[in-house]
């Protein structure tokens, strides 16, 4: 069967792999000049399986009111001019309540843990190197106020049988030593041995030759001009003033699925939210992080690669430019700065921004379409690479027609129409 996956990002490449594990014959098609060279270019690097956590969650209109007002804020809001930031807003603002926070949850939770061993199996079967650790993610609290608030997160670890360990200031020293700088300014941490790390866009760019090797065929700086459909089903895709047929389409272009498909007439609710990042090179090992932190005041995540520290954070609306503003290039450097004062060299940082495909709940939208041949594998936030071998299976037994291993009939476009 001729398969059509639109978009080359970390979603679109595994979802192609699936599909050709699966026999099928395979076309990857996407705007950029290469692959992942978009979202999944220079994310903040974590497999985050046990932070798998909806956005929209109690208490998170009181927080954000907040942190609006505040300096180095984790969230930004700029309107945008556009009726959909506000119904979008609206809607996350609706899935805050508690009973709507478990269902999304459950929902995240269950691609994360089966994306988890999905990369444990893939791992075994082709050894892929992408500077991945399994060191786990070290969360730290700067206030007993934040620690005394993640009981909450705790009670849910509990809940789904994730492993976590609560840390004294200084027992964050046996995961981290180079945070003796700073553990005086640390209140409390909480430790997930389960979580792992790697390099997305090396990733990608590795498991594209490994398709290549397969037979599968991708055409890049082929922007899409038209869909053509009859009926309930889809004809074909045409890009790069080239027509692309098949039998099966994938949509997984992140950010950009909701404008690509709107003259379908599927109203996708994604939005662009906007993350910003610093790959800076390690300048002494030691004083260098082991794996992930992620610092509760800020919202950012620090990660260690071999020879690079990737540090990534913050949740901007405001549409889909992608502009590099000095002031939160400072929050990411007062960070790791602040953490790691000796392990990179910031004046050597690389500053980049990239648009993360969210839903009003949290929750990716993976599954089929009102048309019979056209299916999604899209908005996953901020968690696309932890849910990408996950949510690729899922997406490539579906377009094969074959039951997925784990249960998926919640978590397509259906659940908003």
């Amino acid at each position: 069967m001729k398969v059509v996956v639109m978009g080359a990002g970390i979603t679109g490449i595994t979802t192609a792999w699936y599909l050709l594990q699966a026999g099928h014959e395979v076309t990857v098609i996407d705007r950029s000049e290469a692959a992942a060279m978009e979202t999944s270019f220079a994310n903040a690097g974590q497999l985050s399986y046990g932070y798998t956590t909806p956005w929209a969650a109690p208490g998170i209109p009181a927080k954000a009111a907040k942190w609006l007002f505040r300096a180095h804020s984790p969230l930004i809001l700029k309107p945008d001019g556009s009726l959909f930031q506000l119904q979008w807003l609206l809607q996350m603002l609706k899935n805050c309540d508690p009973a709507r926070y478990q269902t999304n949850k459950d929902r995240m939770v269950r691609i994360s843990e089966y994306s988890r061993e999905m990369f444990r199996r893939f791992e075994a079967e082709t050894g892929l190197d992408f500077e991945g650790r399994k060191k786990g993610t070290l969360q730290i609290f700067r206030t007993q106020k934040e620690v005394d608030a993640a009981e909450k997160d705790i009670e849910i670890l509990a809940q789904y049988g994730v492993p976590y360990r609560r840390l004294k200031p200084e027992e964050c020293l046996a995961y981290e030593p180079a945070l003796h700088h700073a553990v005086h300014r640390i209140a409390g941490a909480l430790h997930l041995p389960n979580d792992a790390t790697g390099d997305c866009h090396l990733f990608a760019r590795r498991l594209k030759t490994l398709c290549e090797a397969k037979g599968a065929v991708f055409r890049f700086n082929c922007s899409i001009s038209r869909i053509e459909h009859e009926g309930s089903r889809i004809r074909a895709v045409y890009a790069g003033g080239e027509r692309f047929e098949a039998e099966r389409f994938v949509c997984a272009l992140g950010s950009f699925s909701r404008t690509v498909l709107a003259d379908l007439g599927l109203n996708l609710p994604i939005y662009p939210v906007k993350g910003y990042s610093l790959t800076l090179p390690v300048t002494d090992s030691a004083e260098a992080p082991v794996s992930t932190i992620l610092d509760e005041t800020y919202k950012v995540a620090i990660t260690r690669f071999n020879e690079r520290i990737r540090v990534g954070g913050m949740a901007e609306l405001s549409g889909y430019a992608l502009k590099l503003p000095q002031a939160r290039r400072e929050t990411l450097e007062l960070v790791v700065k602040d953490l790691y004062p000796q392990g990179g060299d910031t004046a050597r940082a690389e500053f980049w921004s990239g648009l993360r495909p969210m839903t009003p709940d949290s929750t990716p939208i993976i599954g089929a379409t009102r048309f019979d041949n056209l299916f999604l594998n899209t908005g996953h936030g901020t968690l696309g690479w932890t849910m990408s071998l996950g949510s690729a299976k899922i997406t490539a037994d579906l377009v094969c027609g074959i039951e997925p291993e784990v249960r998926c009939d919640d978590l397509s476009i259906a659940r908003y129409t």
